[in-house]
Order: C-alpha cells, then sequence, then structure tokens
C-alpha cells in the first residue's frame, strides 16, 4: 500500500496515516489493524527492575490529598498520590504530570505538571481540564475497551502534524498525524493530533508515537498518547487544550526523567 494513506482507528478517533518505508506504519490506537496491514505480536520484554525508593523520599500525602507546604510554595510529596504511586515515580524523575480522574467510570480529568526541587521538594504548574477513555479507567487495560491505563508512564517521545514547537523530547513531524470526523458525542476530531507525547504503555521507548509495534502483544492495546482535547472522550488517551500541549511539549525534558501518573483520583490516592 506505499504511496496510499490508510485508515486507522486512533485512541481519539479515526485517522488517517502514511506508510512510510523508514519505518513501520501506525497502528489503530486500541483498534484494529486496518484490512491488509498485520499487527506484529511480540512477546513483552522482561519487566524492568523496580526503581528503589530515593533516600530522601517524602512521606506520602493522606488520602485527602494534603501535604506539607513549605515557604517557598513547594509541597513534600505530591497531592492526591498514595504511598504505592509514589513509591513507583523513579528517583531520577523530576517531572511529574498527573492526570487524576473524577472517577473510575468517567471520562473528565485534571491534568497537572509537577517539577521537583533539588532539595526533593514537588512545585505544581497549572492545573488543564482533560478528557480520558469513554469508559473510565482500569488495571487491566485492553484493546477496545475504551478505558485509560492506570499507571505511571515514561514521557520519551513526542510529535504531531504541526511544527515542532520546541521539543526537547524527540519530535517527529509527519502529515500521518490526521484525524477526521467526529466522536463519540458528535464533538470534531480535526486537529486532535496537531501535537502528541506518547505514553509510554505498551510500546517501543525512543520511537515515533506512530511506530505500531506492542511489546506485549495486540491484546493489550497500544497507542495512548497525550494529545489535543477535542471536548469529548477518548479511545484510551488522555486530553488537554492545544496551547496546553504545545506549553507541555516544550517543557518536558528528557533530562528530567519525565513519566506520567494516570488514573482515576480514589485509585491514585490508595
Amino acid at each position: 500500500m506505499a504511496g496510499t494513506a490508510l485508515l486507522v482507528a486512533a485512541a481519539a478517533g479515526w485517522y488517517t496515516v502514511g506508510q512510510d518505508a523508514s519505518r513501520s506504519v501506525a497502528t489503530a490506537a486500541d483498534g484494529p489493524a486496518p484490512e491488509g496491514v498485520s499487527k506484529p505480536d511480540q512477546p513483552a520484554p522482561p519487566a524492568p527492575a523496580a526503581v528503589q525508593a530515593a533516600t530522601d523520599r517524602q512521606s506520602a500525602p493522606s488520602a485527602a490529598g494534603r501535604s506539607e507546604t513549605r515557604p517557598d510554595g513547594s509541597l513534600a510529596a505530591i497531592p492526591g498520590l498514595g504511598a504505592a504511586f509514589t513509591a513507583k515515580i523513579p528517583a531520577a524523575t523530576t517531572q511529574v504530570v498527573v492526570a487524576a480522574g473524577q472517577g473510575k467510570d468517567t471520562d473528565k480529568n485534571t491534568v497537572t505538571l509537577w517539577t521537583r526541587t533539588p532539595e526533593g521538594r514537588w512545585l505544581a504548574g497549572e492545573t488543564w481540564q482533560g478528557h480520558n477513555g469513554k469508559n473510565g479507567w482500569t488495571t487491566d487495560h485492553n484493546e477496545g475497551d475504551l478505558r485509560s491505563p492506570i499507571g505511571v508512564f515514561d514521557l520519551t517521545d513526542a510529535g504531531g502534524r504541526n511544527d515542532n514547537p520546541g521539543s526537547k523530547l524527540p519530535y517527529d513531524k509527519d502529515p500521518s498525524f490526521v484525524v477526521s470526523g467526529t466522536g463519540f458525542f458528535g464533538d470534531q476530531l480535526a486537529g486532535s493530533f496537531d501535537y502528541v507525547v506518547a505514553i509510554n504503555y505498551n510500546r517501543v521507548a525512543g520511537s515515533s508515537p506512530l511506530d505500531m509495534r506492542r511489546p506485549m502483544g495486540t491484546k493489550k492495546g497500544g497507542g495512548i498518547w497525550l494529545h489535543v482535547d477535542h471536548d469529548g472522550p477518548t479511545h484510551g488517551c488522555v486530553s488537554i487544550p492545544e496551547d496546553k500541549m504545545a506549553q507541555l511539549i516544550r517543557t518536558l525534558d528528557p533530562a528530567a526523567h519525565p513519566v506520567i501518573v494516570m488514573g482515576d483520583a480514589a485509585s491514585l490516592a490508595a
């Protein structure tokens, strides 16, 4: 099919992906492969060794999300994250995107970028309103369940149809980041992939967000991104307004080992 466009399902809807001889064609995010295109089912890689908590890690906040406030406005821990999720943040990470859903079965969330100071305190950036999977959240994400995966995932690669807004992450500008049509509730999908950051759930880090490889196999879904909000739920991605996506891409720094902590608020606080 070289030279022709393939219509594939994406986490926010349907989008057109062009074939590129230099890399694999992106498959549907959480959707079936287009006719005539196979999706590799590679064995899952060995689970990474557990990252030891930093010796200066602060105690986790209470379930209510309270944390000690310092004179400079920083916090001893990220509010809303319980001990389990706090422990999963790598010691080297100094940028954490927290996407906290309103409920386990709801599609709206708030997104905040937190930065850790050299002293180990956390400073909050702006909080943005966004969307997630239509059916909410899950700890056992499977292709087509219309839920966003709960967990802590690295953020290593960005891209989009628009020009690079000043990304420190590798940025793949490609016309294949195209979506059209309407979402679940008639929301217009055009422009949703103008800016994206790949969430490293069931994908190969260090590759374009369009890379179709799924290390855990196709059954576990994939193509989970941060992308431009279209005023409606997604198939599994997290979306925020376009100007905030550009701002986030400019801010994320590989040297900060950025991660996203995502899930419904009750699960994150446990």
